[in-house]
């Protein structure tokens, strides 16, 4: 807090931009919903609870684990040193050594759109829905946040992988429209194959279509597996580790 309150005008820009890129992109489901009722099986409504819940899941990953992306930069000027000798485990460290602050005005919008796409869909809500959702919600960020480790790892061989950093927003973009739009094969690629679906399509089924009991379990048992990829792939990492001060 200390740290982002140096620069107060800063951090009131980024709050802004996070506000205004929210704001254009309900301005295309206006625009998009005006012309039709329903997309794939989704309405306004449903729309809304998905694009929240995109907005949240990439603002819990950027508020507690920002910090990844300098990881290429750490490695390049070689301060990874200071950290590879710390008593504490490595990963822990470069994972969550900042907090965004930036990114509350983020949740807090997520959570009104919730709200708002709940009462335009009139969706009536039971208790084990909204479990299944949360659970789903933590499902994905920890999913997003195995990639994003992966790709800022790479660094370790590659150097210079800093602008990977974008590939992980263009998913989120992807992540912003239900797969049901997509050919009944690409669903199942999406699904079982690349967990796409489970940033955001598979946590707001549970809440604009129902409880889904087989998609809570596939959504934690891929959120256990590349957590456990991702922490195989930096302790491999790790081992590989030269410094670049000595």
């Amino acid at each position: 807090m200390a740290r982002e309150f140096e620069f107060k005008a800063n951090l009131i820009a980024k709050f802004g931009q996070n506000l205004m890129w929210i704001f254009f992109f309900l301005m295309i489901l206006f625009v998009v919903y005006g012309k039709t009722n329903s997309i794939a099986g989704w309405d306004r409504g449903d729309a809304f609870v998905l694009a929240a819940t995109v907005f949240l899941m990439n603002a819990l990953f950027n508020a507690f684990f920002f910090s990844l992306q300098e990881i290429p930069q750490q490695i390049r000027m070689g301060t990874m040193d200071f950290v590879v000798t710390k008593p504490m485990d490595t990963q822990f460290w470069v994972s969550t050594r900042k907090f965004n602050f930036d990114q509350i005005g983020t949740i807090f919008a997520g959570c009104v759109m919730i709200a708002v796409g709940i009462h335009t869909a009139r969706l009536e809500t039971t208790p084990i829905q909204w479990l299944a959702y949360l659970c789903l919600l933590l499902a994905s960020t920890a999913i997003f946040y195995a990639f994003n480790l992966a790709m800022m790892t790479s660094a370790i061989w590659l150097i210079r992988v800093d602008n990977l950093w974008v590939l992980g927003e263009s998913l989120v973009g992807v992540a912003r429209y239900p797969v049901d739009i997509y050919g009944a094969g690409l669903q199942r690629f999406l699904t079982f194959v690349v967990p796409l679906a489970f940033l955001a399509t598979a946590p707001a089924r549970q809440l604009v279509k129902g409880f889904d009991a087989a998609a809570v379990g596939e959504g934690l048992l891929w959120a256990i597996v590349v957590l456990t990829l991702s922490r195989l792939f930096w302790r491999k990492a790790m081992r590989s580790y030269s410094s670049a001060s000595s």
